[in-house]
């Protein structure tokens, strides 16, 4: 059995297989042919740190990917799924984006680091960063052609990754944006509709690269013996949404299709977390599972079995741009979320992306004077966009003191750093200051480290 690992950047859960009026017919396809997770999470809401989660079954601050690899912060690519498959004999090939060493577009140094025995990715040079998912095309195409040459003496493991959905967004096509009505969470208005309708167009163009990839896969007479996983690393880049563990920070995509299984056309109710993708990939396979796993297998879903999902998933934050501490347990009708960092109970600006829509919200509703509180606890029966903290309200006591000592276990079971204090900050890692407003900032006072090989002007800033 191979493996196809398809996934975007920063897509959430904004499809149309969760319901959203976006133009995607061939993930549509996909997952109505898959198991479609309802409730599925990542176990960090920013680039890397989700990838090396899900890719090596761990969490961030265990696996190294405390921050973006861009900015210095390492995995343990001992662990990764590449490595860790093609030393069960398969192939392991890389085409596209990664996200776990370096800048996502650099390919010089990932295979080796990740285990990866082929990389097939296309030149990136010369793209404006908008344009780069035409990248993501030419990537798609050679994914295509390999597929249709490869000789099958060994299953494979491929690893499919777009730039899109991530910023910047394409221009989208003239006329389209009072058509394009943003996430319920986000305010609608001329600019944000016109904002929206430029990510419509990215997803639009992911889907037809999915397509191709797909197509070629079917063509290749391989589709019935291949594990297909499609997900995205987290939320869209919108303020409170990626770089949050709101829902909409953490909420993923995630479809996977297993040839002959009983799970075929079939939505999953349970929680499950990016961290039980690996595991779950191992039991299909066949192939023993590493002690080091945090994640729970799902593999009897596959077989029909029953299955009520995770108990509770966790997710965390530690660097975006800036430092920002923060853990949350979130169980079918609870999350507690614990904000780290005592002295500094603000949004931080420059772990928001850089968008028309940040911009709205820092001229018309003052975004600098949002505060944090310590701690929330949010109902999620009554309270779905968890915008009511009730960690205050003595109707919910047993349950704060309940989902507290969850998150006090799980840190505690796996050596979390914050139960000793505040992260240090390496030389070697790229990290803004709480105050700093723009990830990118050519002033060297916006920084507490520009890391060893970094200077202010270079590529890549956020």
């Amino acid at each position: 059995m191979n493996v196809l690992y398809l996934h975007t950047h920063d897509t959430g859960r904004v499809v149309s297989p969760y319901g959203y009026a976006v133009k995607t017919p061939r993930i549509q396809e996909f997952c109505e042919e898959a198991l479609l997770f309802q409730h599925a999470f990542c176990v960090a809401p920013t680039c890397s740190p989700s990838r090396a989660g899900l890719l090596t079954g761990t969490y961030p601050h265990q696996n190294g990917m405390l921050g973006l690899a861009q900015r210095g912060f390492e995995i343990d690519g001992s662990r990764h799924l590449a490595r860790l498959l093609s030393h069960e004999g398969f192939r392991s090939v890389l085409c596209g984006v990664q996200h776990e060493v370096g800048y996502y577009t650099d390919h010089q140094l990932a295979p080796e680091a990740l285990g990866y025995d082929e990389d097939i990715t296309t030149d990136a040079t010369g793209y404006i960063e908008k344009d780069l998912v035409e990248w993501d095309r030419k990537n798609a195409e050679r994914l295509a052609e390999w597929l249709g040459f490869y000789d099958g003496d060994q299953p494979f493991f491929v690893s499919y990754g777009q730039h899109a959905t991530h910023r910047a967004w394409p221009d989208a096509e003239p006329g389209v944006e009072d058509y394009a009505q943003p996430p319920v969470n986000i305010p609608n208005n001329e600019l944000t509709r016109a904002d929206y309708a430029c990510y419509k167009r990215s997803v639009e163009m992911a889907d037809a690269n999915y397509g191709i990839v797909l197509d070629a896969l079917r063509e290749s007479g391989r589709y019935e013996n291949t594990i297909v996983v499609l997900t995205t690393d987290h939320g869209l880049a919108y303020p409170f949404e990626k770089c949050t563990l709101l829902d909409s920070g953490t909420g993923v995509l995630l479809a996977m299709r297993v040839p002959g299984s009983r799970a075929e056309g079939r939505s999953f109710e349970g929680l499950v977390s990016h961290v039980d993708v690996v595991p779950t990939l191992l039991d299909l396979l066949g192939i023993e599972k590493p002690d080091y796993l945090e994640g729970k297998s799902h593999a009897g879903i596959f077989r029909g079995e029953k299955d009520e999902g995770d108990e509770a998933v966790f997710s965390e934050i530690n660097f975006h741009t800036s430092y920002e501490p923060v853990r949350s347990v979130r169980t079918r009708r609870y999350k507690y979320v614990r904000f780290f960092d005592e002295d500094w109970l603000r949004v931080n600006q420059s772990n928001i992306d850089g968008s028309l829509v940040k911009n709205y919200y820092e001229e018309h509703f003052d975004l600098a004077d949002v505060t944090k509180d310590e701690e929330c606890l949010y109902d999620l029966a009554y309270d779905v966009f968890e915008t009511n903290n009730v960690a205050t309200d003595s109707r919910y006591a047993d349950v704060l003191d309940e989902m507290r000592s969850r998150l006090d276990n799980f840190m505690r079971r796996t050596n979390d750093p914050l139960l000793e204090g505040p992260i240090a900050v390496r030389p070697e890692w790229k990290v803004n200051r709480c105050e700093c407003v723009v990830a990118g900032s050519k002033d060297p006072a916006d920084y507490e480290s520009l890391g060893a090989h970094f200077s202010v002007c270079e590529r890549g800033m956020a």
